[in-house]
């Protein structure tokens, strides 16, 4: 039988970004299970998500400094929990499972636990995805470049050439689908942290860092591959995936509603011209959302409730007869200012608390 702090666990993840939601089979229990013991799990428990010293924790957990410190940092280095330091003196914050503890596992994932993040996708993940994705994707840049000007925290080159440290790191999704032998055959170094992000990625060896010139060589060849840039759901963007979608977590979850284009913030479509169609199909094979084919009328179509406005199908349509279009001013919206804005949205939308479950059990 699962013990008891675990299902506190998952009740606290809840808590953060998507959240962690249960399952009928358990199957979110038996990752906790793998990823934390249980001294580990009661630990994380008296984490809030904004970094705190371990004197803080350790009044809280009720055990030594001394001892509170040594578990952090293992939990730390097990990608559980977030640290920053300022000079010798580290703090520590609670994670979300996505974006958070899960790309950490990049390095040990096993068979074993990505048949359980699999799993866990289709039965409990995909649906707290819906709420309010961590990820948003914007115009690749090739759509854009001939149209119109955008916001620089929707120019994916833009995001780039404005940060100071950049790193790079294997798409997590990627390698946790090819470990179960349904990978595809896209690019696997095509994930991005910026600034605090970036250091936080070299220093837990899941990345490396790359110069501006690089990263967007990196880009480039994303896009050729047919991948979806997908930068944080915030205006100061702290990291950037490129998506596909066979293997990303956020895009297949988003894929099994009827109407995706309701469940990304985008402020793009993509428009079609009948008399320019030459019916070739190319866009059908790039979209990662399944919003367009070739119509008996021999025309591309394309499905408004599915498309997420990333203009892959325009930058490679050989007739030019696609092309992106901004949303009506009224129902154009900007993702919030700053991470924490974000998740402090989220906070609220979903009726949490950023507090610590041990501290809000204590006051209940």
């Amino acid at each position: 039988m699962t013990t008891k702090v675990y299902h506190d666990l998952r009740e606290q993840l809840d808590q953060y970004s998507v959240g962690f939601p249960s399952t009928d089979s358990g199957v979110e229990l038996k990752i906790l299970q793998k990823l934390f013991t249980e001294e580990e799990a009661l630990t994380f428990l008296s984490l809030s998500i904004l970094p705190e010293d371990v004197s803080t924790v350790a009044q809280r957990n009720g055990k030594q400094p001394e001892e509170t410190a040594a578990l952090l940092e293992r939990m730390y280095e097990k990608g559980l929990i977030f640290r920053m330091k300022e000079g010798e003196r580290a703090k520590y914050a609670a994670v979300p499972f996505v974006v958070g503890s899960f790309e950490m596992q990049v390095k040990d994932m096993d068979r074993e636990l990505a048949e359980l993040y699999d799993r866990y996708l289709l039965e409990g993940f995909g649906k707290g995805v819906s709420l309010d994705p961590p990820l948003r994707p914007v115009p690749v840049n090739k759509s854009i470049e001939y149209s119109f000007p955008v916001e620089p925290y929707e120019n994916v080159k833009e995001i780039i050439k404005q940060k100071d440290t950049i790193s790079v790191a294997k798409c997590i999704c990627r390698v946790q689908r090819g470990l179960i032998d349904q990978g595809c055959d896209k690019p696997l170094e095509t994930c991005f942290g910026f600034d605090f992000f970036a250091h936080y990625l070299v220093e837990k060896s899941v990345g490396r860092y790359v110069s501006t010139d690089e990263a967007l060589e990196i880009i480039d060849k994303c896009e050729e591959a047919g991948l979806v840039p997908q930068p944080t759901n915030d205006q100061d963007v702290f990291g950037m995936c490129n998506c596909c979608g066979d293997c990303c977590g956020v895009l297949r979850s988003i894929k099994l509603h009827p109407r995706p284009a309701e469940k990304v913030l985008s402020n793009y479509f993509v428009k079609i011209d009948p008399e320019a169609c030459a019916a070739c199909g190319t866009c059908s094979d790039r979209c990662q959302m399944d919003a367009i084919k070739v119509g008996e009328a021999e025309v591309a179509e394309v499905d408004l409730d599915r498309c997420i406005g990333c203009g892959l199908c325009v930058s490679t349509c050989p007739s030019t007869a696609l092309s992106l279009q901004r949303k009506p001013e009224s129902e154009r919206k900007a993702p919030p200012a700053t991470e924490r804005d974000y998740t402090e949205r989220l906070t609220t939308i979903r009726g949490t608390s950023l507090v610590p479950l041990s501290v809000i059990k204590r006051q209940s």
